[in-house]
């Protein structure tokens, strides 16, 4: 039986999320994988990869905080607010030499906090049925409605001049940016780019963490065939508190009964149930005075690790 629970993976540039998927399905001899949250073909960093069970898990990791790292170029905008698109505006030397590092932080300080934004046109939101960025590519003009997120951090690392490979004067920021599940750092680029009157797009992209999960503990491609999943009830652990239920509490869960007025017993609104031997049974919840199954595990030997 294929091994279950949560993979941590480096992605590479230049390949889809779905990649990698495919690459696990194949390392680990199964169908049943998924992953917690896109990156762009041209981004790197940490996917959260559920094999088997597992991937019941993932729906509790989708809506985390992330940290990515970034590089901004200033100068340029582009038609998909990053490098892969064709530059649209470049803005003249005399520009951008008139935005100094306080005009700089000024607009970074209008895009932290609670923010209201739009989303890049060429993103995977689906419009109508469609990805926004199949409508794009078919020449399809796009608009997204804003949403609200949340940037708790927004630090420059690093301001530099450069030189774009056409030979204009651009200037590179590296940053790195704390935020709310759905933030889009493309249009954190974008958006200070416009604020900033020389245009924005990102020429490279890292996320490096998506909630407990950090990119230091994640495997490279040619590390799967090798790689050990985390279990579920470890990777539970550190999403959910942990609630410890008996071995006669796991079995009412199983059979969906509740556990009645235990409500006391849980602070959060949900927690990984974990039985005696260490085994995850599933996300449990308050429900009035009680506590109920939001989701269970398959039992051990009919589908778990």
């Amino acid at each position: 039986m294929p091994a279950s629970g949560i993979l941590l993976v480096d992605k590479p540039g230049g390949m889809t999320s779905h990649d990698v998927v495919a690459r696990t399905r194949r390392a680990f001899g199964t169908r049943k994988v998924g992953h917690a949250g896109t990156l762009d073909p041209m981004a790197t960093g940490l996917l959260v990869v559920g094999i088997e069970a597992a991937t019941r898990l993932l729906t509790f990791v989708v809506g985390a905080d992330k940290t990515y790292v970034a590089t901004i170029r200033l100068g340029q905008s582009t038609t998909t607010d990053d490098a892969d698109g064709e530059i649209t505006v470049s803005a003249s030397a005399d520009a951008l030499a008139a935005v100094t590092p306080e005009r700089i932080a000024d607009g970074i300080a209008a895009l932290t906090g609670a923010i209201s934004q739009v989303p890049s046109a060429v993103s995977a939101i689906k419009v109508d049925g469609r990805r926004a960025y199949d409508r794009v590519r078919a020449g399809e003009e796009v608009e997204l409605a804003a949403r609200e997120v949340v940037v708790s951090r927004f630090d420059v690392l690093d301001d530099r001049p450069g030189v774009s490979g056409s030979g204009a004067a651009v200037r590179d920021l590296d940053v790195i940016v704390d935020c709310s599940s759905g933030t889009y750092i493309r249009a954190l680029a974008r958006d200070l780019g416009a604020a900033l009157g020389v245009g924005a797009h990102l020429t490279a992209l890292r996320r490096t963490r998506v909630g407990p999960f950090d990119v230091a503990d994640a495997v490279d491609l040619d590390g799967l065939a090798d790689a050990a999943p985390m279990s579920s009830a470890e990777a539970a652990g550190r999403i959910l508190p942990v609630l410890a239920v008996t071995a006669e509490e796991a079995v009412d869960l199983r059979h969906g009964k509740r556990l009645l007025g235990q409500r006391a017993r849980l602070d959060a609104p949900r927690a990984a149930a974990i039985d005696p031997d260490g085994a995850l049974i599933g996300i449990v919840e308050r429900r009035g005075d009680d506590l109920k199954s939001a989701m269970n595990m398959p039992e051990q030997g009919k589908g778990a690790e």
